[in-house]
C-alpha cells in the first residue's frame, strides 16, 4: 500500500504539474517519503504554512532561531575582543575602554614569561643531568 501511495504521489505529481509531498510512517516507525522533483519538503511545508496560517513549528522555531542570534552576537563581540587585543581597530576606543584591554595583555604577558621562565628551568636543570651522566660515563 505504501509503494502505490508513493507512485500515485508521483503521478499526480508529474500528469498535473503539482507540487507533491508524502511522508508515511509505519506503525514499527519506518518512514518512507516523496517529493516532487522541482521542490523539497522544507519549501513545501513553508508554502503550507503561508497558505493555510496554521504554523507548523513556529514557536521551537522562534526560540531556535533566538540562540543563533544571540550565540552570533556572542561571537561578533568576541572577534571583536580578539581584534583589540591583536592591537587592531585600537582608534574607535576611549582611554577608559583601553584599561581593561591593557590589563588582560598584562596578565597574559606575565602569564607567557612565567611558562617560559618555567621551561628554561626545566632545560637547565636536564642540562645539569645530562652533563652528570656524561661525566660519570666518561669516569
Amino acid at each position: 500500500r505504501r509503494n502505490g501511495i508513493i507512485k500515485k504521489a508521483r503521478e499526480i505529481s508529474i500528469l498535473c504539474e503539482a507540487q507533491v509531498s508524502v511522508v508515511i510512517f509505519s506503525s514499527s516507525g519506518k518512514m518512507s517519503e516523496y517529493c516532487s522533483p522541482s521542490s523539497s519538503l522544507p519549501k513545501i511545508l513553508e508554502r503550507y504554512q503561508q497558505n493555510s496560517g496554521q504554523k507548523l513549528w513556529e514557536p521551537k522555531h522562534e526560540t531556535l532561531s533566538a540562540e543563533i542570534d544571540r550565540v552570533k552576537k556572542e561571537n561578533d563581540n568576541m572577534q571583536i575582543e580578539l581584534r583589540h587585543l591583536k592591537g587592531e581597530d585600537l582608534n574607535s576606543l576611549n582611554p577608559k575602554e583601553l584599561i581593561p584591554i591593557e590589563d588582560a595583555l598584562q596578565i597574559g604577558l606575565t602569564s607567557v614569561r612565567e611558562k617560559q621562565m618555567e621551561i628554561w628551568k626545566m632545560h637547565k636543570k636536564n642540562e645539569r643531568l645530562l652533563e652528570e651522566e656524561n661525566k660519570q660515563l666518561t669516569y
